[in-house]
């Protein structure tokens, strides 16, 4: 089969796969919007030569949209030898589900990797259900692209693989994604806004200190409320993006809050354009800010994102200024209705 025919079916494939996600989760897990996850991709810009890696890869949807990215950065420079590593050296990945797996590999290899190094297993316990695929792989990688299953709890069991003791999801994979890093590897991923903002539990406020210690946490983009709901999660979330090797001085914040999304108006791409515009200096504008590690060590870790720059909906008027004007307001209906009823009498204009 040729590379169009292949381009083709993974295409609809795809979109089986979205269709899916619209209807399914399990454990915590939901299916990640294609524009989010080429936004992802476009801000890492992972190169052919790195290793990619996604910990909990679902359907392989980084993974793929990531090959696309590397192809099509190759341009007139895709020599045999540059593709060979591209479908076969490249790409890395863990999940758990046992109905996902093999839908992970055949999406992979639709889009023209040939060897997907896919583990199947609970990758937080080290429970390991087939690894063939994933023999030989590295201890840490280049890039790092993945969304962490939303509300999922772990026991002990995989709690005593990390520093940072708890039984939330998100906050062990964002311990892993650290650690799996090389030195000078960056990672792209979506986060549950609750991790960023969340101090009251000791884990969180560690891990996020591991993170902001050990890597330059140099990107937060709030996303608006409703991107996941048409795969039936209500969570609001965030685009994390750092770089192993820290520690962080600064994070720079882009807003996306304001956005209305709904299943049936899902966040488009043309949505990021101005992050993308803003995004190599890093600049303030309407919807971008700076915040000082100090600043986020004063907040106890708090690493939500607050644009100082919104505009205010909150009603400033006092409520005798209310009053008033709903007395204004009474004055002019009973004006007109002292009009409508000398018309009806026949009174003259």
């Amino acid at each position: 089969m040729d590379q169009t025919h292949l381009f083709t079916l993974s295409q609809a494939y795809e979109g089986l796969l979205q269709k899916m996600g619209e209807k399914n989760n399990a454990g915590g897990q939901f299916f990640t919007p294609r524009e989010v996850i080429r936004a992802i991709v476009r801000t890492i810009d992972p190169k052919v030569g790195e290793t990619v890696y996604d910990p909990g890869c679902g359907t392989g949807g980084f993974l793929a949209q990531a090959f696309e990215w590397m192809r099509t950065g190759l341009g007139s420079a895709a020599t045999a030898e540059r593709m060979r590593v591209l479908r076969e050296d490249t790409f890395f990945g863990r999940e758990k589900a046992d109905l996902v797996y093999p839908i992970a590999l055949a999406n992979l290899v639709l889009h023209g990797i040939d060897h997907p190094h896919i583990w199947h297993g609970n990758t937080l316990t080290g429970q390991e259900t087939y690894g063939g695929l994933f023999a030989g792989a590295p201890s840490t990688f280049d890039v790092v692209l993945m969304n962490p299953p939303f509300g999922g709890k772990e026991g002990k069991e995989a709690q005593t693989n990390f520093a940072y003791k708890t039984g939330a999801t998100q906050v062990l994979f964002l311990q892993h994604v650290i650690d799996s890093l090389r030195a000078g590897g960056r990672c792209g991923m979506v986060i549950d806004e609750g991790v960023l903002f969340r101090n009251n539990e000791t884990a969180f406020v560690q891990t996020k200190r591991k993170l902001l210690n050990d890597c330059d946490l140099w990107c937060i983009v709030s996303l608006p409320p409703g991107v996941f709901s048409s795969a039936g999660a209500g969570v609001k979330t965030n685009l994390l993006f750092f770089t192993k090797g820290g520690p962080t001085e600064r994070v720079w914040y882009y807003d996306l809050s304001d956005i209305k999304v709904t299943k049936k108006q899902p966040l488009t791409v043309d949505r990021f354009e101005s992050f993308f515009e803003l995004l190599p200096s890093r600049a303030d504008s309407d919807r971008s800010w700076t915040v000082s590690r100090d600043e986020i060590e004063a907040r106890r870790f708090d690493l939500k994102a607050v644009n100082p720059n919104a505009r205010s909906t909150e009603d400033t008027r006092t409520p005798e200024e209310l009053l008033d004007i709903i007395e204004s307001k009474g004055r002019e209906v009973d004006a007109a209705i002292a009009s409508l009823r000398g018309l009806l009498r026949g009174d003259p204009v």
